[in-house]
């Protein structure tokens, strides 16, 4: 009797030891489940949230001589923005041609020969756009010159242009240079002519308009087109009889006045974020007058040069008779990201003064 009483009770701790390893083993499945859920809860977020982009698009004639810096600019944003770099035809960015790791590959594989002041130039910028807008993240189109610099860090840039739902389009009545060819009426009437900077930044919406345009594109490779005038008539009076012919350079009309002719410019903030010299009158330099803005050389890149461009805050359009007082967020700012045109020793010295805070 004894013996089966001591059976008894130690089948029952034997089965209270079994329970409790059962219910352990089954809290700790649910523990282990519920940790992994919530793990992945943790990740998910990270893994699904990814921000626009900007798509900086850059027009080079070979290499970008400024690669250096701007290496230095994008390291202050990874994920927030895409490469597009539209060069001579067969030029390839490798190691060889560039030191920053940013620009490897970014070449488009279409790219055709541009000649200033031709129609070539603003096909190229439909080239680049049409690359860009392959990625659905990118939001924003930036048009960026191989002698450009940025002005501010990374973030600053990207929190300034995505702040606003418009396109930044340097766009005003253009009443002054007799550029306009009535043969482009009636398909482009004078009122929709604008004129303005090529270096604007598009939002994905007038990118796509752009890329579409099979209207106005055509009209300005038949009819806008530069004069050909002899190099030594740049710094002597233009021949008076010059009525027959219309200096017409395509790439600082076609933007303003395909989103004009499309009833768009209430979505633009008409002025550019890239500053550009053209008031060349004190300079005794007569190599540094011309058709083109000044170029800035190294004895030029100062921290007064740089403070100058970063103080301007309203730009005057004098055809138009307004003034456009600048303003991000809501809030009085400065009118200018970028600059331009620095030569590469220019740049370096900026980078190397510190007088360019990038990061």
């Amino acid at each position: 009797m004894k013996r089966k009483s001591q059976f008894k009770w130690k089948r029952k701790l034997f089965a209270s030891i079994l329970m409790c390893l059962c219910f352990g083993t089954l809290v700790l499945l649910m523990h282990t489940h519920y940790t992994r859920i919530m793990t992945l809860a943790s990740i998910r977020p990270q893994l699904t949230i990814q921000r626009p982009k900007i798509a900086f698009l850059f027009i080079a004639r070979n290499r970008l001589p400024l690669d250096m810096l701007w290496d230095v600019f994008f390291q202050g944003g990874e994920g927030k923005f895409s490469i597009y770099v539209h060069s001579r035809p067969g030029f390839l960015f490798n190691r060889v041609t560039t030191r920053s790791v940013f620009f490897l590959n970014r070449q488009v594989n279409d790219s055709i020969q541009v000649d200033w002041g031709e129609a070539t130039m603003i096909e190229a910028e439909r080239i680049l756009l049409k690359h860009a807008l392959e990625d659905p993240l990118n939001q924003r189109f930036a048009f960026v010159s191989d002698s450009c610099i940025p002005l501010y860090n990374f973030n600053y840039i990207y929190d300034y242009i995505m702040s606003t739902r418009t396109s930044f389009v340097d766009s005003f009545a253009d009443t002054k240079d007799g550029r306009y060819n009535p043969k482009m009426d009636p398909v482009i009437p004078v009122q929709n002519w604008r004129k303005g900077s090529q270096w604007v930044v598009l939002t994905r919406k007038h990118a796509e308009v752009v890329v579409k345009d099979d209207t106005v594109f055509p009209m300005f490779q038949l009819y806008c087109k530069r004069k050909s005038l002899p190099e030594f008539w740049r710094d002597h009076p233009v021949p008076a009889d010059n009525s027959k012919e219309h200096n017409c350079i395509p790439d600082e009309h076609y933007v303003q006045t395909l989103l004009a002719q499309e009833g768009l410019e209430g979505e633009i903030t008409r002025r550019s974020l890239t500053h550009s010299s053209w008031d060349l009158s004190s300079t005794a330099d007569r190599e540094r007058r011309g058709w083109h803005p000044m170029t800035y050389k190294y004895s030029d890149a100062t921290p007064m040069l740089i403070k100058s461009i970063k103080d301007v805050d309203n730009i005057y359009y004098e055809t138009e008779y307004r003034r456009e007082w600048c303003s991000s967020k809501e809030k009085p700012s400065p009118c200018f990201l970028f600059a331009r045109k620095f030569t590469r020793p220019a740049a370096l010295r900026l980078l190397n003064t510190t007088t360019l805070e990038l990061r």
